[in-house]
């Protein structure tokens, strides 16, 4: 089978003490447990900013060999400036990424619901800024996408269609490229505030479609990137975990 990468958006929570994180440990030292129990973790801080060159060497030396991280475009580029006149906000967040060497992963790109298919040629003039050195992944919150042209074009350049549970999309199971990028995000509304310290949602209809489809991906040969966000049930370890057992399970490995 295929190699799965597992882990969750982000990984500086407060609220994980205890129920994730040691007792009085450090939050400057929350990278490197949580490194100890995932392999991989999606950036959503570079969404906000660009780190500095120091923190992104840090994050580097205090994860182990293999450690994959997986960085979202910042919202200058994608939400702000909407893909045009960024050439200097791009450029400077992937230069700060590939400080990380063979520890970048996927490079997430997401838009928001205002973001539609009427707005393809904005893309289409950016997809050349994308490095055939990196690998990309594009979310989409908007249905009018899902037609066939568009996910031709991203197969012809090895993109992948990030693959969402999100009440405003569709659940997919479209494969564009080598490998896959799942995100299990909910609604932000659901679990409000930044106590994310226990499960308030429980996902039992949700997470055997999860484990049955990354299942298939991985068995087709698929490498496969899958993130939980906090508000998808209240606590993003214990998704992971909810996910890894739903895979184990006979029903789910048909």
């Amino acid at each position: 089978m295929a190699t799965l990468h597992l882990g969750t958006s982000g990984w500086s929570y407060a609220s994980w003490v205890g129920p994730f994180y040691p007792e009085g440990l450090k939050p400057g030292d929350f990278l490197a447990h949580y490194a100890s129990v995932f392999s991989c973790v999606e950036v959503d801080s570079t969404f906000y900013a660009v780190p500095s060159a120091r923190t992104v060497q840090r994050w580097k030396e205090v994860t182990p060999p293999g450690f994959l991280f997986c960085p979202k475009a910042p919202r200058a580029v994608t939400h702000e400036k909407r893909l045009a006149d960024c050439e200097a906000e791009w450029d400077d967040f992937l230069k700060t990424m590939e400080l990380l060497g063979d520890k970048l992963g996927i490079v997430v790109l997401q838009f928001d619901s205002s973001f539609r298919y009427e707005h393809r040629e904005a893309l289409k003039r950016f997809a050349p800024r994308l490095p055939t050195g990196h690998r990309f992944a594009i979310e989409l919150r908007d249905r009018s996408w899902l037609k066939i042209p568009f996910a031709e074009w991203l197969r012809e350049r090895g993109i992948a269609l990030v693959l969402q549970d999100h009440p405003s999309m569709p659940r997919l199971a479209e494969v564009t490229a080598e490998f896959t990028y799942v995100r299990l995000l909910g609604r932000r509304s659901d679990i409000p505030g930044e106590d994310f310290s226990r499960v308030v949602i429980r996902r039992e209809a949700e997470l055997p479609y999860w484990a049955r489809t990354i299942r298939q991906f991985l068995a087709e040969g698929t490498e496969v990137y899958a993130f939980s966000n906090n508000r998808y049930q209240g606590h993003a370890p214990a998704t992971v975990r909810s996910l890894l057992e739903e895979m184990a399970r006979p029903e789910n490995r048909a």
